[in-house]
């Protein structure tokens, strides 16, 4: 007889972008049959975009990852837990012994949970010996983490969402807002629609925001050092700036309107395409708002002069005074989950947690009293030197959790050839995926819905996610399986004193964490339950949080004006390949597909797509539907077209998140010298029209579809 179980209802935060919207999951017979928001709940306050409400089914998809997997010659096997900590241990020992710690390369977790992370960079850091951590957050935002952390200090956005509603005057660029982070959206405009709020975007796309504009300056693609300079140079010579605020709180500005002299609007628009008389109009909006914020999204940071763009944003804010008070401030909006968690808890090459420097003495002996061994005070190496490491032979092995470096890094081919010089990989996932298809072992871990702990969303407000279903096979949370590797390689390697990894529940974890980082002390599980979330910094248990950033004042002392000069190491068009590619998100898929295309998600927007103008498509004879293969200097794809006014002239458009049209094959590994993040909004491309496949997207079965190169080497 089958015993039907009452149903339960379970509140978490939302797996998906970094909004960190609160939701009831509807639990019946182990499955989530329903979805809502709370009403009275932020950030999110009742809403939720179509990845929230409907695409949480991937959690009890088919082809999760049940047990641990080891390679057997071309394919894999099943195996035990026992057997594959095991070999893991040894291997990573053995390398560790071999060649030092600083010959492995690691990828924490952007969908992994706050303690997840914490206990990975432990992991990495006091047993393993090198600080050669980083994630994703390398590929989406490092940019504007080097050049806010260059400019003032604090490189997390500094406002909360709860401000966007009763916003004055704001900028959007490099966002696509309503389509990656459409719940911040809904916020964005209101603060339009029923506040009177101006808006100014700034964005070579006809995004949706655009509607609800007051002027919308429609820039050549890489050129927006040029018209945040001219907005610049409008505030001095018209004298729109704080001269308050920038004699108490900032230096340098001397030197720095020195640089704007040749910035002329009529420069900018010679370089941009926006009429001067436009970028003058956004200057003055800005500079003469009561309160006004910048908001942005990887269309300034994905390139080669990412810190450029994210500086110039900075002067901008400064000269007008436009920070430390509520809505006004510096927004980068942050793309995944835990993307700003994992950022927090460590999950970066050159800091601890909250952004303590493993370089710092001080910081260096707390965190080795806490831990109770030695650590190295060199920075390590991020995702891009990783790869790059493993074709010259000075990475050895990598360890994977929950990312998928065969889809996020640029030219696929060359991250191909170096993980197949690795000699020893690990993968921790859900899925199997691109990148686990090249491993040694496969490690099964829990979803989100199966464990629990905080996500950190990316207005820095930190809140629970709580366990809703079993877990499926034998998978088990990152946090024990990354504990269990590190008991068992503290003893191969003989380490005098365990470094701690025996945690009752995450709960414990995050008690660690919070005691050796001074900004999250005030955060405890028991807070959380009672207050939903809390923003940090947070110093003191009766300390209220801060949803905005810099009232009295930036980390750094003063803030730093920045001369910039204007100019591209991009990769440009030519007569060969007269097209410049863009890559980005749409409403339903999220990053590599890993999670939404394998959901009812992927049935709304089953293939991948290339936007492309009419007067193009009218010189390619192509019209929406057709076929067309789009070729770099790195690789090619195949996938049908879309004509569309929304990209310029002479830009198409590819989504990232579809295997069968990767759009990583074609963008280039040249990084920003300072942020080490890839140029992924500039490549040079050619177009021709293809035939159609014999096999297209609407013909494989919806079953199919979501099948990311699932484990076609996979020994039952």
């Amino acid at each position: 007889m089958t015993v039907v179980q009452p149903e339960r209802v379970v509140r978490t935060t939302c797996p998906y972008c970094g909004v960190g919207c609160q939701m009831n999951l509807h639990i019946k017979d182990d499955l989530i049959y329903r979805v809502e928001a709370p009403f009275d709940s932020a950030p999110n306050y009742g809403n939720l975009c179509v990845k929230g409400r409907f695409g949480l089914d991937f959690t009890t998809h088919p082809r999760r990852l049940k047990q641990p997997l080891i390679r057997d010659g071309e394919g894999f096997r099943e195996a035990s837990w026992e057997e594959a900590l095991t070999l893991v241990s040894k291997k990573l020992s053995q390398i560790v012994r071999d060649y030092g710690g600083d010959s492995l390369a690691t990828y924490a977790c952007a969908k992994a949970t706050n303690e997840d992370n914490y206990i990975f960079q432990k992991w990495v850091r006091a047993v393993m010996k090198t600080n050669n951590v980083d994630h994703c957050a390398r590929l989406c935002h490092a940019g504007s983490v080097t050049g806010l952390q260059l400019a003032i200090g604090s490189s997390a956005m500094s406002n909360s969402i709860a401000e966007m509603e009763h916003l004055d005057t704001f900028i959007v660029t490099g966002s696509n807002t309503t389509e990656t982070h459409p719940v911040i959206s809904l916020f964005l405009k209101r603060a339009v629609r029923q506040n009177g709020a101006k808006l100014i975007v700034i964005d070579p796309r006809q995004i949706e925001l655009t509607d609800f504009a007051t002027l919308w300056l429609r820039q050549k693609p890489g050129t927006d050092v040029a018209v945040f300079q001219a907005m610049a140079h409008v505030i001095v010579t018209e004298k729109l700036y704080d001269e308050t605020y920038i004699g108490t709180q900032t230096e340098g500005f001397e030197d720095y309107i020195e640089s704007l002299e040749p910035c002329t609007p009529e420069w900018a628009e010679a370089i941009s395409g926006v009429p001067a008389e436009d970028i003058r109009q956004a200057a003055r909006l800005y500079a003469e708002a009561n309160q006004a914020a910048i908001y942005w999204g990887m269309g300034i940071s994905q390139s080669t002069h990412g810190t450029d763009n994210a500086l110039s944003l900075a002067n901008l804010a400064m000269m007008t005074g436009n920070l430390g008070k509520a809505g006004a401030g510096l927004n980068p909006l942050r793309g995944q989950n835990n993307v700003q968690g994992c950022s927090d808890s460590g999950g970066l090459p050159n800091v601890y947690t909250a952004y303590q420097a493993v370089n710092n003495p001080a910081i260096q002996a707390k965190f080795e009293q806490a831990w109770h061994t030695n650590l190295s005070p060199d920075p390590g190496l991020t995702v891009t030197e990783m790869v790059d490491g493993a074709l010259t032979g000075r990475i050895k092995a990598m360890i994977v959790m929950g990312e998928n470096p065969m889809m996020s890094e640029p030219n696929l081919a060359h991250a191909q050839h170096a993980i197949e010089a690795l000699d020893f990989m690990v993968c921790i996932d859900i899925f199997m995926n691109e990148t686990s298809e090249y491993a040694d072992v496969i490690l099964p871990s829990a979803s989100f819905a199966e464990k629990a702990g905080t996500f950190t969303n990316s207005d820095r407000r930190i809140q629970r996610i709580r366990p809703a279903l079993p877990p499926v096979g034998e998978s088990r949370p990152d946090w024990e399986i990354v504990c269990e590797l590190a008991r068992r390689m503290e003893a191969i390697l003989g380490v005098p004193e365990s470094a701690g990894f025996d945690y009752a529940d995450a709960e414990a974890i995050w008690e660690e964490m919070r005691a050796v980082t001074p900004d999250f002390y005030g955060i405890t599980y028991e807070r959380l339950e009672r207050e939903g979330g809390v923003h940090w910094p947070c110093p003191s248990l009766d300390h209220p949080g801060t949803p905005y950033l810099f009232e009295e004042g930036v980390p750094r002392g003063r803030g730093k004006f920045w001369p910039l000069e204007y100019g591209t190491n991009s990769e440009l068009t030519n007569e060969e390949y007269p097209f410049h590619l863009t890559t980005g998100r749409v409403l339903f898929h999220w990053h590599g597909g890993t999670m939404t295309r394998r959901s009812k998600l992927d049935e709304a927007f089953p293939e991948p797509i290339l936007e492309m103008h009419p007067d193009d498509a009218h010189a390619l004879q192509l019209v929406s539907g057709d076929w067309v293969e789009v070729e770099s200097r790195r690789g090619q794809v195949t996938c049908r077209v879309m004509v569309t006014g929304r990209s310029p002239q002479g830009t198409v458009f590819l989504p990232f998140h579809f295997v069968e049209a990767a759009a990583n094959l074609l963008t280039l590994n040249k990084i920003d010298p300072r942020a080490k993040i890839p140029d992924f909004k500039m490549a040079a491309v050619k177009l021709r029209k293809a035939e159609t496949p014999q096999r297209d997207g609407h013909d494989i079965p919806l079953e199919e579809r979501g099948a990311i190169k699932e484990p076609t080497r996979y020994v039952h």
